[in-house]
Parts: structure tokens; sequence; C-alpha cells
């Protein structure tokens, strides 16, 4: 399946690119989500046509993440969680924990954008957390899980 790309997709193109993909991710997630649309002469009219809006809306996009990591690099948040005898916890350090407590520190941060590709943490210690804010911005949180006491 053929489509125009309306946004940057990670892994796959940018924006205003003719791509080729699996007629399942087109038809249920890249079309309905409104990340592009079918390469037919009609949409190819129209993108040309409103081509310039769309820019200006990636470049919005792009420069509001880049003052969200302006704010977010280095911070560093505390979570405390009850735990076992070897730092052990009892249960687990998430996406939405971490996303809740750099909330409560500086930035709303949904709990998509945390990327932990090792899955939760189960251990107290220190962490660098990735957040990964738009498709080419990335901030770095460090995280550290100290035991309740």
């Amino acid at each position: 399946m053929e489509i125009i790309l309306l946004q940057k997709v990670d892994n796959l193109g940018d924006l205003g690119e003719k791509v080729n993909v699996k007629s399942g991710y087109g038809r249920n997630f890249l079309i309905p989500s409104g990340k592009a649309v079918p390469a037919t002469e009609a949409n190819l009219k129209v993108f040309e046509a409103r081509r310039a809006e769309l820019e200006k809306e990636a470049a919005e996009k792009l420069a509001a993440a880049e003052a969200r990591k302006a704010k977010l690099d280095g911070l560093e948040i505390s979570i405390s969680c009850k735990s076992g005898e070897e730092g052990r916890l009892f249960g687990s350090v998430g996406t939405a924990d971490i996303a809740k407590a750099v909330g409560d520190a500086s930035v709303e941060v949904e709990k998509k954008e945390v990327l932990l590709p090792n899955g939760p943490f189960r251990v107290t210690g220190e962490y660098e957390v990735t957040l990964h804010l738009h498709a080419d911005v990335n901030a770095i949180v460090k995280l550290a899980i100290v035991p309740e006491e």
C-alpha cells in the first residue's frame, strides 16, 4: 500500500514522503491516526496545497519539544518505594510512576513518552531514563529509586 506521510514517523519517513507500507499498518494505524493518507492523485494535489501549512505545524511541534527538552535535560527525580533487605522492590517502578514524578517536578510528560527498553525497575538505585518527546527529540532524566523508611 502506498501512502503519503502527513508528519514524521519513526523508522518510516518524513513529512511529504511517499512510502510503501503493509496494508494493515496503513489502514489500521497510520490513516486513522492522521499520520498519512492513501497516495492517490486527488490526495497528492490536496497535500501539495497544504504542504506549507503542514511544514509550519511540524516546525512548531519540534520547537515545543525542544523547549520541553531544555527544561527536562539533567532533571533529577526521586521515587520512594517499599523494598526488602537487599533493595528489591515490593512491586516495580514503571512508565506511569516515572511520568507522574516528572510531572510533579517540572513538565507534564505522558507515560507513552517514557522509554524503558528493559522493562520496569525492580531494584533500588540510580538510573537514567530516556523521554521520547518527538521523533527527533529525546531527553534524559536521572531517576533515583530510594527505599521508604
